[in-house]
């Protein structure tokens, strides 16, 4: 009796929490931009880009923080285009093996937004994110009128959270990825890291950072501050030259990292727990950042007097290939990080996942399947069926995505938006309020003829947008390219039932038209699917909601 008590009480407390969590996260997204605010914002950015980063000091002290008090978090402070995310989970992951409590702070989120916090590689309980969440917001909230100021932003109140989490939970250090850029973001108000890092360089978000990639590159190096030693991985002529620079204006020592191969471990190469070889310079460089903080940790335990970089020191030199300690290694194959050059195999399908979403990111993807599938498929008996499950969004120029895909030589190309099922009270932490629902469904179906217009299918019948009731069942089909509504739709029609892990977790079938249905024979009389799920982070993000319960929870 006294048990099923207790159940029944555990049981009510964590409906409770989840309750709580949930109106945090509602509150959360209220900070989002809308569409038209979030093009006003642009706007403004391009004629103050400092308007963001200036307004952080003020919602800073309005929670009773100042910049020096961030100090003693001992900050790594990481920026870049692509690899930023994975460079920070392998220095993260190599510090923690040194016993050290590392907080961690990173975007987007895959699933759920307390991702973005973490503490010792674990996002942070709904317990304590609702606890923290509501004791920054209710500062923020509470001071708007005597300061004459409003709320934060949902990247910038992410930022403060963080900040105000990694304190109170006192850890050792705190590794930042940057948002966006890195002279004006958010992240940019930490005034003293121990080291910087500059991950890979292209084109991306051009309305806020720039037209060309040394315009990218001068935001990027902004992150660089006097006398803390800063890392870059091989850039191009250009904008090495421009980080270069700024290095030398900020008064920043700048080492450039030796290729992965060159560290020398006694053993053999050093092994990576993340596929692609795109990933060898996010771990050169992980290498190097976790080294410098080290070291800059053991002179602050031994109470050595830090000297301030001479001339000489402020030259750019190149990074020397250490012999990396076994934790540094082990670090590296332990480390963990969904949806970059995922695998997952439920038993006749294997899903690959990866959030590449600039050209040179898409181009390591479709080289890491390619490589991937051969060794896979060439082991079964019985055809082989290749699905593309697709979706970019923002400024991002899908056809040049797509375009890339082609050799892959696909059997079903699907589109969706990225909306992780109907049921949005599902759905939280992956609500989007800055674009509609129309843009994103015509955004899908520029998408399919896109593909179409790239693989030279010749249309069958037309397809056109249907929002009776704000979604469609599905968008008419042309020949081998599909439009769902949301990925648990997509997801199902490619399963056809045979994913008993998307079965389980699918609470019911989403319905589409018979025609649609008939397509599906290939699917299901294949000895094994392979389904490359990219183009977007949130797109693989509610791609392993459902794929990847454990995650989930």
């Amino acid at each position: 009796m006294l048990s099923s008590v207790f159940r029944q009480c555990q049981h009510t407390a964590i409906l409770e929490c989840f309750t709580i969590f949930n109106e945090a996260v509602c509150a959360l997204n209220t900070l989002q931009t809308n569409a038209s605010v979030l093009d006003q914002v642009r706007k403004e950015r391009s004629e103050l880009p400092d308007r963001q980063l200036q307004a952080m000091y003020g919602f800073l002290h309005r929670t009773g923080l100042t910049v020096e008090d961030l100090d003693p978090l001992n900050i790594i402070h990481v920026t870049g285009t692509k690899g930023k995310g994975s460079t920070c989970a392998f220095t993260e992951r190599i510090l923690r093996g040194y016993g050290f409590r590392t907080g961690f702070y990173s975007s987007p989120h895959l699933i759920q937004v307390r991702e973005r916090i973490r503490i010792n590689g674990q996002p942070i309980s709904k317990e304590l994110f609702t606890k923290y969440f509501w004791e920054v917001y209710d500062q923020l909230d509470g001071t708007q009128g005597p300061h004459g100021g409003s709320m934060p932003g949902y990247f910038c109140f992410l930022t403060i959270l963080a900040f105000h989490v990694f304190l109170r939970e006192r850890v050792d250090l705190a590794v930042v990825e940057v948002g966006i850029g890195g002279a004006y973001d958010c992240t940019n108000i930490i005034r003293k890291p121990w080291v910087c890092g500059i991950s890979s360089l292209e084109i991306d978000h051009m309305s806020i950072l720039g037209d060309s990639i040394e315009e990218i590159a001068w935001q990027k190096a902004g992150i660089f501050k006097p006398g803390v030693p800063g890392f870059t991985v091989r850039q191009p002529a250009g904008p090495m030259t421009v980080i270069k620079d700024r290095a030398k204006e900020k008064g920043c020592p700048l080492w450039v990292c030796p290729d992965l191969e060159q560290y020398e471990t006694g053993a053999g190469p050093v092994h990576l727990s993340l596929a692609g070889q795109q990933q060898h310079c996010n771990a050169s460089l992980a290498l190097q950042l976790s080294k410098t903080w080290l070291e800059r940790y053991r002179q602050s335990v031994a109470d050595v007097r830090l000297v301030p970089p001479t001339a000489q020191k402020l030259l750019v030199s190149q990074a020397p290939a250490f012999q990396p300690s076994s934790i540094m290694l082990k670090g590296l194959e332990a480390t963990e990080w969904p949806g970059r050059t995922q695998t997952l195999r439920h038993g006749p399908i294997t899903y690959y996942l990866d959030g590449a979403h600039t050209t040179g990111s898409m181009q390591a993807c479709v080289h890491w399947f390619r490589q991937q599938t051969q060794q896979e498929e060439g082991g079964h008996r019985g055809p082989v069926v290749r699905v593309l499950l697709f979706n970019a969004t923002g400024e991002r120029d899908s056809a040049a995505l797509l375009k890339l895909l082609v050799p892959c030589q696909f059997d079903f190309t699907v589109f969706c938006p990225n909306i992780t099922e109907t049921i949005t009270e599902n759905n939280a932490d992956q609500q989007n309020f800055n674009v509609s629902m129309e843009n994103v469904l015509t955004r899908c179906l520029d998408n399919q003829s896109s593909w179409q217009r790239l693989s030279e299918t010749e249309t069958q019948q037309g397809s056109e947008l249907l929002i009776p009731d704000r979604l469609p069942l599905l968008a008419k089909t042309r020949t081998h390219t599909l439009v769902f509504p949301c990925i648990l739709s997509a997801l199902q029609w490619i399963g056809q039932e045979r994913d008993g892990v998307l079965a389980a977790a699918a609470s019911s079938l989403v319905p589409v038209q018979t025609s649609v249905l008939a397509k599906a024979t290939a699917l299901k009389e294949a000895a094994h699917i392979s389904v490359l799920v990219t183009g977007s982070l949130h797109l693989v993000g509610g791609a392993l909601k459902h794929l990847d319960p454990s995650i989930a929870s």
